[in-house]
């Protein structure tokens, strides 16, 4: 997005902060504002008519929350739920949709930003149907460590919050799957795990194991 974009965005937001684990609007409300990411991390949730809770995104700084309801004027499709503080924009939808609909360049920036999403899912949407849990689980981390990791000497350290259910989620596996690949690669040293933080060791391996068949390393 160009700077003028953003400023023109910026003086019609009013800015927020909320704490961590609080959820912002919840799966089937009426949409009436649009959210940028300032700072902190949110994770986007949805739950089928069965009951399974689906965790469908997880959004950082840049990221836009709530603009497929502005331009649709439907209801929230998901649940989002901060993981750590947050500061954001809140816009209101009419004035969003009204002032993407006059500048040209914030168009784009929104086109650009749903077809990034479109992306991701369908590569989401292939993992489902083709990658083992462990390979899931594999190259979530390796997009967290792309998108949110920090290069420290030991590795790459991913501090999001997340706990073992919710990176089930995240992989479309069970939690006790996700103990077990944990463990594994905890075993060969490729991560280590803290109280809030992931240290990915070896991330060439983290990486290779995601593009593998089955995912898991051998015991040979």
């Amino acid at each position: 997005m160009a700077p003028a974009d953003r400023d023109r965005l910026a003086r019609i937001a009013t800015t927020k902060q909320h704490g961590a684990r609080t959820d912002l609007f919840h799966q089937g409300d009426p949409s009436r504002y649009v959210m940028i990411l300032l700072s902190g991390w949110i994770k986007v949730t949805s739950v089928s008519r069965d009951g399974q809770e689906a965790l469908l995104a997880l959004r950082g700084p840049g990221d836009i929350i709530g603009d497929l309801a502005a331009i649709d004027g439907g209801v929230r499709s998901g649940t989002v739920t901060t993981l750590t503080d947050l500061q954001a924009y809140v816009i209101d939808g009419k004035q969003f949709l009204d002032l993407a609909v006059n500048q040209p360049g914030l168009a784009l920036g929104l086109l650009k930003h749903l077809a990034r999403g479109l992306r991701q899912s369908d590569v989401k949407r292939l993992e489902y149907v083709s990658a083992s849990s462990f390979s899931r689980l594999a190259g979530l981390l390796t997009s967290l460590a792309d998108v949110h990791g920090r290069h420290t000497a030991e590795g790459i350290v991913i501090d999001l919050p997340l706990s073992q259910r919710e990176l089930a989620t995240a992989a479309a596996t069970s939690r006790e799957a996700v103990a077990r690949a944990m463990r594994a690669l905890r075993d060969r040293d490729i991560v280590r795990t803290g109280r809030r933080e992931i240290l990915i060791v070896q991330p060439a391996v983290l990486r290779a194991l995601h593009g593998s068949t089955s995912g898991a390393p051998s015991g040979g």
